[in-house]
């Protein structure tokens, strides 16, 4: 296993990390046989969030005794000062220690980003529980490269959890700038949330970019550890018969596959396109039923409330047809 500092966090971590989404399908027997088979193959840096629902839970009791050993990272969506205080103080419970490695604000849109920004925003709250020693490091997690840009540009931000993988490549560019601030790079959504297949070549293709500093495959088997963690640690060259294999897949996906690049925005009844696309996602290839519906249900306007007017599809640099796309995600979901 390759490890390296994670940007200006001083972090020594494991290039490949463990998602956390995925443990939400196991129980705790489960969860301790995936997370020594972690240890085995060398992974120190685990992922996780208050959002998924048992995961945080279940991490924090596999590794209770050798606590030591990993590098934790979870992330809220609190915005407030008052709601992150208490996520924090749940995280430390659940996970069964008194710090936390890196803690993020999660997933937030641009308004939002300047809310925990704010007086009485969340990050108040981030910079007491660092200050208390709770904490050690401040990170961002992003599906837009708007925030991603503004992330940028903020001080108390060490590290940018980003997509990255063979089909999303929208944020290149700010990768490149992350680097040269020495803010850490996280890339999820390696897999492209499960919709590529070849997990070997989507974790060569990464890992090959220097700008990475560290992948988080989603795993809740022990067998997934070993083939991950086998492909990470190939650091020889792509050959050209593994590019052929990439253009193919860009090929496949690039009809039907969302970027989230929110180019499609404004929605013209407000649906937030990309999120519904997210969460179909999870409802069909990462067999998270339960969990996909309560985010869905949770968005103010359905894919079902879609009025076909066309615009989002006029404006997608991708040519997607968003349409149809929201009409199986409608049908899928049952509203």
């Amino acid at each position: 296993m390759e490890y390296v500092t994670l940007g200006k966090t001083g972090l020594r971590v494991s290039r490949m990390g463990l998602g956390g989404i995925p443990i939400q399908r196991v129980d705790a027997a489960g969860a301790a046989a995936l997370l020594e088979a972690v240890e085995a193959a060398g992974i120190n840096y685990i992922d996780t969030a208050r959002g998924y629902t048992v995961s945080e839970e279940l991490i924090g009791q596999a590794i209770e005794g050798r606590r030591e050993k990993f590098i934790l990272a979870t992330k809220s969506m609190a915005r407030t000062q008052e709601d992150m205080a208490r996520d924090i103080e749940t995280s430390l419970r659940n996970l069964r220690t008194d710090h936390i490695d890196l803690y993020q604000i999660h997933n937030p849109n641009l308004q939002q980003l300047e809310q925990v920004c704010a007086p009485g925003g969340a990050v108040e709250a981030l910079q007491a529980a660092k200050a208390a020693g709770k904490i050690a490091h401040l990170g961002l997690t992003a599906h837009s490269l708007e925030v991603f840009q503004r992330g940028l540009e903020l001080d108390w931000v060490e590290t940018i959890m980003f997509p990255y993988n063979i089909v999303e490549n929208q944020g290149t560019e700010l990768m490149e700038q992350a680097a040269a601030k020495g803010v850490g790079f996280i890339d999820m959504k390696p897999l492209a949330g499960g919709a590529i297949e070849d997990a070997a070549l989507a974790l060569r293709f990464v890992l090959s970019n220097p700008h990475v500093s560290i992948v988080i495959p989603g795993m809740y088997e022990p067998q997934e550890v070993s083939q991950n963690a086998a492909a990470a640690g190939d650091s020889s060259p792509l050959s050209d018969e593994e590019l052929g294999k990439m253009e193919q897949i860009r090929q496949e996906l690039g009809t039907n596959f969302c970027r989230r690049c929110n180019y499609c925005a404004p929605c013209t009844v407000g649906i937030s396109i990309p999120n519904a696309f997210l969460f179909h996602g999870y409802l069909s290839r990462y067999g998270l039923e339960g969990w996909a519906r309560s985010r869905y249900e949770a968005m103010p306007a359905k894919a079902g409330e879609c009025v076909s007017c066309g615009a989002c599809e006029e404006r997608c640099p991708y040519h997607l047809p968003i349409r149809e796309m929201l009409k199986r995600t409608a049908a899928d979901f049952g509203c």
